[in-house]
């Protein structure tokens, strides 16, 4: 299955910080026309397609995050240096030598500075950086900076996709490596004319990063009977780890998640989607995630009773720096997983 480089790219340049998701949410509202019978957004921001199911007897529910982590503008000094909080989680060390854009009045492209290492103290060199070690440069004074930056203004990393072999890098393939696979799977369903078998919502949820909130509230008003959480997850197939940390490698297919820090998957679901990839010869492997979680927690707990929830992961190296990786492969197996899956909930036993 060949994977539409272009819109992965035009997803993953948007910028959409937690609580900004604006450009983000109007590319996918364009991206869904003719792909649901209906869409709307929610309070929150939330984009829900509803695609309606051969029974409506249940409802089925997918979320992808829409947001990336990002920063906010906390100050800006005499000089015209700009002072940050992050929106999400960071490894410090990652900001060095990074470009960003603040989105102010008019977007506008800084860099992320530091004490340059010439000038350290050999403490401070070999000290880990620490967020407030960081300003934004962008090359102007106080006075013109004011024109266009105020405090409270978000601010993403500037980093465009590039193709390295058979893998895709750039930024925020977390998650937008899982809004690109949600609209593809709308799209295959068109294609190939098959039906959900339960009235089917796919959903784009707000502030995933700080706390996943939009899935929360979204899977309240729904209260689907099925679930599955999209989102990426750690491939440490790389050179100094063992197998037993590898959680997910590059290449080796959709990954069916088993289990992170705030989940434990139900394993009828597990079972299912197993089964479903066997039976359309889809390549998968495996996931439990030490640390970390996804929205599929909130799609199994906002709903009285609890909902049926699985997920499915996109193996992503270099996870939450400017130079994220995904294999195309593993892309492409994620779409047909979850579009099969979605169709064909109604074949399978879901006594205990």
């Amino acid at each position: 299955m060949p994977i539409d480089i272009s819109l992965l790219s035009r997803i993953c340049e948007a910028p959409g910080a937690p609580g900004s998701e604006k450009a983000i949410r109007t590319l996918i509202l364009t991206e869904l026309a003719g792909l649901a019978d209906e869409v709307r957004v929610d309070n929150l921001g939330s984009v829900i397609a509803w695609k309606k199911g051969r029974s409506a007897a249940k409802k089925t529910m997918a979320a992808a995050h829409m947001d990336e982590i990002g920063f906010i503008v906390t100050h800006i000094d005499d000089k015209g240096f700009i002072r940050f909080n992050p929106v999400g989680g960071f490894d410090p060390k990652t900001l060095t030598a990074q470009r960003v854009i603040i989105h102010g009045r008019k977007d506008l492209v800084g860099v992320m500075g530091s004490k340059p290492v010439h000038l350290m103290s050999a403490e401070e060199k070999n000290k880990v950086p620490q967020i407030k070690d960081y300003f934004i440069d962008v090359g102007m004074v106080k006075k013109d900076v004011a024109k266009i930056v105020a405090v409270g203004d978000f601010v993403t990393r500037h980093s465009p996709l590039m193709e390295l072999g058979a893998c895709v890098n750039v930024k925020s393939l977390d998650n937008r490596a899982s809004v690109f696979v949600l609209l593809e799977t709308l799209r295959e369903l068109k294609r190939s004319k098959r039906k959900p078998a339960y009235d089917f919502h796919a959903v784009f949820t707000v502030q995933e990063e700080v706390g996943l909130r939009g899935a929360q509230a979204s899977a309240l008003q729904i209260q689907p009977d099925f679930s599955f959480g999209l989102d990426t997850t750690i491939a440490y197939d790389i050179p100094g780890s063992t197998p037993q940390e590898q959680c997910t490698a590059l290449g080796d297919g959709a990954a069916i998640k088993l289990m992170d820090s705030s989940v434990i998957c139900d394993y009828r679901m597990i079972e299912f989607m197993k089964a479903a990839a066997k039976r359309h010869k889809i390549k998968w492997q495996p996931e439990i995630l030490a640390g970390g979680g996804t929205d599929t927690a909130s799609l199994q707990r906002m709903v009285g009773g609890g909902s049926i929830a699985g997920a499915v992961s996109i193996p992503t190296r270099h996870i939450h720096q400017s130079i994220e990786s995904c294999h195309k492969h593993d892309l492409a197996a994620c779409i047909l997983l979850l579009a099969a899956c979605v169709c064909e909930l109604d074949k399978h036993d879901w006594s205990f």
